[in-house]
């Protein structure tokens, strides 16, 4: 005789929810739920990664907001140059406070002002590298120009402002004389390469007094240029 327990589990299941002869319990058949298990190192590195984008937003922020116009330099303008606006550009960079940077603004005033040191292409112009604009020539001055050949020019390639002494030479068909050689000291303003049948013209600022002297050993073609120390 079957007992009741037995009659309830051979019942049938009817329609409407109810379930059938032999089918299995869906309540019995349901997959306990997963237990999740912790992943520190995982935690951490997400932990890292957002700690780390944070301090980049802070960064990129910061750098945005000390960015400032500055005056650079576009082309390179050597020393005792004077400078003419396409020298220069402006350009938005974060500087230290220590480096004294013009603003842009100020660019406008810069032209014809001239270089106190040799300004390299892409560099920022400070205060200290430029000079206030002068009348060439200055007052008592004159300028001369001399027209040599590369084989009485310093193998040192001249540039303006350099400090240089005009000496008189014998030319072919003399003899050095003795004692101490004519000179005159003079100042580079500017250079003219092959300007006089393949010579470099050198223009020369020197003292009114010594102007009509040099001039007339530069037409002979008898002097040479000797270049002194670029140390001030």
């Amino acid at each position: 005789m079957a007992t009741m327990v037995d009659r309830a589990q051979e019942a049938p299941v009817e329609q409407g929810g109810r379930r059938r002869r032999g089918e299995p319990d869906p309540v019995s058949e349901v997959a306990p739920a997963p237990k999740l298990r912790r992943r520190p190192a995982l935690i951490a590195a997400s932990v890292a990664t957002v700690c780390l984008g944070a301090l980049l937003g802070a960064w990129a922020w910061s750098s945005t907001s000390n960015a400032q116009q500055v005056v650079a330099v576009r082309s390179t303008v050597e020393r005792g140059e004077v400078i003419v606006r396409e020298d220069l550009m402006t350009v938005r960079v974060g500087v230290d406070p220590a480096l004294k940077t013009i603003p842009g603004e100020d660019l406008a005033g810069l032209v014809g002002r001239r270089a106190t040191m040799d300004l390299a292409e892409g560099s920022l112009l400070t205060a200290a590298a430029v000079a206030s604009g002068q009348t060439i020539p200055a007052a008592g001055k004159s300028i001369v120009g001399v027209a040599l050949p590369a084989s009485l020019l310093p193998g040192e390639p001249l540039r303006s402002g350099d400090m240089v002494r005009v000496v008189a030479t014998p030319g072919q068909d003399g003899e050095v004389t003795e004692g101490k050689q004519v000179e005159i000291e003079a100042t580079v303003v500017g250079l003219h390469p092959g300007a006089d049948q393949g010579k470099t013209v050198v223009a020369v600022e020197v003292p009114e007094a010594e102007a009509g002297e040099l001039a007339a050993r530069a037409a002979t073609g008898k002097v040479a240029i000797v270049l002194d120390s670029r140390e001030r």
